[in-house]
């Protein structure tokens, strides 16, 4: 079993959480670990790791409708001049440097710290045009801003309907996945049902998340508390019809900028908390990625390994039938078939005819193999995993797997259940390690302790 190397946006996660998140420290060993197993099974490069698949960065997403709710919030919260695209994906990054820069789709695309990183190859696999324009779609905003340090802002385009597609429809949902926190803007709503029902779908699919906070922006009015209640049980109420019956509705009112507002209040609460959204994020990304090769990725290559070896074996047997039947042919014209019973030309002629079978079903079955590999990044593609299916396959294209009856592939065995337990479990310490740091559990338990043994110490004097 080869090592695979320590990939260096690991080392670089390892090292800056050094100080700051153990828990997070500790998840890059599991990541590592995780990168072997697949790295093992064919399932990524040495320079590559499953640590990517997750923004390591806490994520703030604001997505609306047509008004300028979305931008002008945005511009107030962060207190800075602030010109929105409006038509592209815009992620928001805090700079030192007083002057803001804006950089194109292409610098998100090649950074694998930013929640973009090689978004092109997704692109490319639901529309072969729009991988080339990614700078039409993206962009990266540094803003010089204290509310952003830490963290990014990503801010969703204004829906058009001349320019809505699949690709608009998977950033979107990117977006939403990555997300710790994602500001919906209630004009969202007021759009066509067919503009927003990816969103609205996505919204739904991932309403028990705890991260949607619905905004309803009337910043151009004064609004006491029984007001806003009645307008948020409205809201409420309309959601509950498209099926979102969980999240948290705010209302802004003209007093945005007041430090007294309550709505603001709220969100500087929950952006407060980011962090620990992000690391259970992180930690959630950890276990899927364990359980996606027993879930998945096995299962798909040993449904086309299974279709695999029923064509290569066909192939063989008609390859036999066709020699079987020139034997026939031979045995009619001039009676050669008595000569396989022959104890010295039989044997000898069943080698001949083992040698050649072999090395035909070998060959058959490689041929078929690259049906099947396009069949398999067809079907990656189509999933959208990151994950190489056809790798896991090949490693399954050994010289006895072909020849002997054998239809599960590399991987699908007590040692790698034994890793993927290994693993599984974990996570799930690291989970509980982050659970530790909100209660008092250890603290309790050893304070009875300690009482319990002060109790029988004095009992016994």
């Amino acid at each position: 079993m080869a090592e695979k190397i320590v990939s260096k946006h690991l080392i670089n996660l390892e090292n800056f959480f050094a100080a700051s998140n153990p828990v997070l420290q500790k998840a890059c060993k599991t990541f590592h670990d995780l990168d072997q197993l697949e790295f093992d099974l064919g399932l990524i490069d040495k320079d590559e790791t499953t640590a990517r698949k997750s923004s390591w960065w806490p994520i703030i997403s604001l997505i609306g409708g047509f008004s300028s709710a979305k931008s002008e919030f945005i511009t107030r919260y962060l207190d800075a001049n602030i010109h929105s695209s409006n038509h592209k994906f815009t992620v928001y990054q805090y700079s030192p440097q007083t002057t803001g820069a804006t950089l194109p789709g292409t610098a998100l695309d090649a950074d694998h710290r930013l929640p973009f990183y090689q978004i092109s190859q997704k692109i490319e696999q639901i529309n072969t045009d729009d991988s080339n324009k990614i700078n039409s779609l993206l962009e990266l905003k540094t803003v010089n801003s204290e509310k952003l340090k830490g963290k990014l802002f990503i801010e969703a385009p204004v829906l058009n309907a001349s320019t809505k597609n699949l690709t608009d429809t998977m950033l979107t949902k990117h977006v939403l996945n990555m997300s710790d926190l994602v500001l919906v803007f209630t004009d969202l709503f007021d759009a066509a049902s067919d503009l927003i029902q990816d969103s609205i779908d996505e919204i739904i699919a991932q309403q028990e998340s705890n991260k949607f906070i619905f905004v309803i922006d009337h910043s151009e009015i004064s609004i006491d508390s029984n007001k806003s209640s009645e307008i948020i049980a409205s809201w409420q109420r309309r959601l509950a019809e498209l099926g979102i019956h969980t999240g948290q509705f705010i209302v802004l009112s003209n007093i945005l900028e007041s430090s007294i507002n309550s709505s603001v209040q709220e969100i500087n609460h929950r952006l407060e908390n980011i962090d620990n959204d992000r690391s259970y994020r992180v930690l959630h990304t950890l276990e899927k990625s364990i359980r996606d090769i027993n879930d998945i990725y096995i299962p798909e290559v040993e449904k086309q390994l299974t279709i695999w070896k029923d064509r290569a074996n066909m192939s063989t047997l008609i390859i036999l039938g066709f020699i079987i039947s020139l034997l026939l042919f031979a045995e009619i014209t001039m009676g050669v078939v008595q000569l396989i019973f022959d104890p010295i030309i039989g044997p000898i002629f069943i080698l001949i005819l083992i040698g050649f079978l072999i090395p035909t079903h070998i060959l058959t079955a490689k041929v078929h193999a690259k049906f099947i590999k396009n069949t398999l990044n067809d079907r990656q593609k189509s999933l959208n995993l990151t994950e190489n299916l056809s790798g896991l396959f090949e490693q399954s294209l050994t010289f006895w797997r072909i020849i002997l009856p054998i239809n599960e592939p590399v991987g699908k065995n007590k040692k790698t259940r034994v890793r993927l337990n290994t693993l599984i479990e974990q996570s799930k310490d690291l989970v509980q390690s982050l659970n530790d740091q909100f209660s008092y559990y250890q603290d309790s338990q050893n304070n009875t302790t300690t009482e319990l043994n002060s109790f029988i110490q004095n009992n016994n004097n």
